[in-house]
Formats: C-alpha cells, structure tokens, sequence
C-alpha cells in the first residue's frame, strides 16, 4: 500500500471558499495537465455524491470512479474508489483555517493489487497524483506555497508522464 500527501498553504483565503473550489472535481481537467477528463455525479451540495477519473498515465489512461463524502462543516471531504484501476484507493482533504491562511492537506492510500509491478508503479502513480494535487491548488489560487516534495515543470512536461 503506497501513501501519499501533500500540504499546501493558501494566503489570504478562507477555508470555506478553498474547500468549495477544490470539491469542483469537473474543473481538474482545465487546471491539471494529467487530468484527461473527471465526471461528477451528483449536486454539488450534497453531502456524498461520486466523481469518475481518468489521468494520463504511463502511455494509457489510469481510471477510477470514487464516492465523495463531502463534511463542509469539518472542512473535509473523503473519498473511496468504488471501481476502477486500483485494488483499493481512498483518502481525504482537509482544510483548515490558520488565520489569513488556509492550510489545505491531501492524503491517498492506494494500491494496484500487482505485487510484482508495485515498484514501476507506484512511484509514478504517486507523482502523477501528488502534482494533479498541486497544479489544481496552485491553478485555483496564485498565492499558494507548496510544502514537501513537488516540483511542478511545464503542462507540457507533465503531459509527458
């Protein structure tokens, strides 16, 4: 099972217009090179509803549709594969106000079920979803810092994954 998270600091905003932003899974295609397509099923007001996935992927498409549990009060939003590529995919965001600032956390539990290509896989699944992350946050908000290890280069480099 591979973990991976990413934390971003979004200045100047409030944790309820980041949270609102970011739950728009239709708009990840416009922000995130690696997103070929997202499709939402449901309101956006609803307190679950399920968003399927397709991102670009070695040289295919890797594909999933989620059921989406969206808490606004908590200021979270968690989110389990339903069906799709992986053997298990679930995680969370959450959002959280840190004076002028939104601290915004991304955490992801996934696994292929292929042991043998757990080690060719997983390092590349985890970059494509740490920066399909990164490239919505940084795309909806320009005063964004990211924290940890994400370098995003050019559409164009990450189109090439």
């Amino acid at each position: 099972m591979r973990h991976v998270e990413l934390d971003a600091v979004v200045v100047g905003e409030s944790a309820q217009a980041v949270y609102e932003s970011l739950a728009r899974f239709d708009r990840f295609p416009e922000l995130a090179p690696h997103v070929s397509s997202t499709t939402v099923h449901g309101t956006p007001t609803a307190k679950e509803a399920a968003s399927s996935w397709e991102l670009h992927f070695r040289s295919g498409l890797l594909r999933w549709t989620e059921t989406d549990h969206f808490a606004r009060d908590e200021g979270e939003i968690r989110f389990e594969q339903s069906e799709g590529d992986f053997d298990t995919f679930t995680g969370k965001w959450a959002f959280t106000q840190q004076g002028a600032d939104v601290g915004v956390h991304f955490e992801v539990d996934f696994d292929f079920g292929i042991p043998s290509l757990q080690g060719i896989l997983d390092p590349i699944a985890e970059r494509v979803i740490k920066e399909t992350v990164a490239w919505a946050v940084t795309g909806l908000f320009e005063h964004t810092r990211l924290r940890g290890d994400v370098e995003l280069g050019t559409p164009a480099d990450a189109a090439a994954v």
